[in-house]
């Protein structure tokens, strides 16, 4: 016995093979049961054309106008608007109200309105928007990273009298330094009182020797303070740069949390539906069964009886 489609199958059949790849927006039915969707998990990619034969030329791929901006843009290039974060959602509503649930924007008008809503936020907590936020949300709309090694940037700038500087300063205070010059005072010292006073280059009391230690500290402090300044100005790049990168996690933590909740409370929802038409599927086959059985026990009451 061979089967014939109905006329209304073939026809939904062929409304199904001339969308294009198109997904479409239906009721839940009974057969959705054995198929769970989730707009947050990634889809497999539709072929936005198909070859016209097996000599044929491929056609163009079909583009599809922004909600936004009107500019067309590829298929794997818009977004849904419903599966974004309800916030980031609810901004970009405040700027287009009339935007319907299952609109699609672009990626790159997305990034822009990401970019926002990070200034809007920060301008709420702290009062003001300055450099280093702007470049954590840059980063942030970007996805780039925007931690950086100070040490390197530092040792970019810094010229050969800052580098003798600072090994002077390093020299002058290590061991070595009070090793040396206790080494070379007991030296002097040692000389002169073994010389006397007519031999010794410089006798006590040591008068030479006070003179030569005065200009050893008085070049020495401001070597020693020159120093001090490039390492304070090293110390604030490494701060500004732990601030950013501390600025740009708990920016990204506080985003995954409300990602995880807005995940489990809309998969809690999807839960409870499926389990409501699985107890509704059971309860139809249940009356289903009900009804069989007192068809067949009419059936059996209006059989009549054979003879004895």
């Amino acid at each position: 016995m061979s089967t014939v489609p109905k006329a209304s199958e073939q026809t939904s059949a062929d409304n199904e093979n001339d969308s294009g790849g198109e997904y479409f927006e239906a009721s839940t039915t009974q057969a959705d049961l054995h198929e769970v969707s989730d707009e947050h998990f990634d889809m497999p990619e539709v072929p936005d054309s198909e070859p016209a034969g097996p000599g044929g030329s491929r056609l163009k791929p079909k583009k599809k106008p922004s909600a936004i901006s009107g500019r067309k843009f590829r298929k794997r290039d818009l977004v849904r608007i419903d599966t974004l974060r309800p916030s980031l959602a609810d901004r970009i509503r405040s700027d287009h109200p009339d935007l319907p649930k299952g609109a699609r924007v672009s990626r790159e008008e997305l990034g822009r309105y990401r970019m926002r809503y990070m200034e809007e936020l920060l301008q709420q907590e702290h009062g003001e928007f300055s450099e280093l936020d702007r470049q954590v949300v840059e980063s942030i709309a970007k996805q780039d990273t925007i931690s950086e090694n100070s040490e390197e940037e530092f040792e970019e700038h810094r010229t050969f009298p800052d580098r003798v500087s600072d090994n002077m300063a390093a020299f002058g205070g290590s061991w070595w330094f009070l090793i040396s010059f206790a080494t070379v005072l007991l030296v002097w010292i040692g000389i002169n009182l073994f010389e006397g006073l007519n031999g010794a280059f410089d006798p006590y009391p040591f008068i030479l020797l006070n003179l030569l230690l005065s200009c050893i500290a008085a070049i020495q402090a401001p070597v020693i303070m020159m120093s001090q300044k490039r390492q304070e100005v090293k110390d604030r790049l490494r701060s500004f740069n732990e601030y950013r990168v501390n600025l740009k996690a708990e920016l990204e933590v506080r985003h995954l949390h409300e990602k995880l909740d807005y995940l489990i409370s809309r998969q809690w929802t999807r839960l409870a539906e499926m389990q409501q038409m699985q107890l509704d599927a059971m309860n139809e086959l249940a009356g289903a069964k009900k009804a069989k059985r007192a068809v067949r026990r009419r059936r059996t009451a209006k059989s009549p009886v054979g003879p004895q």
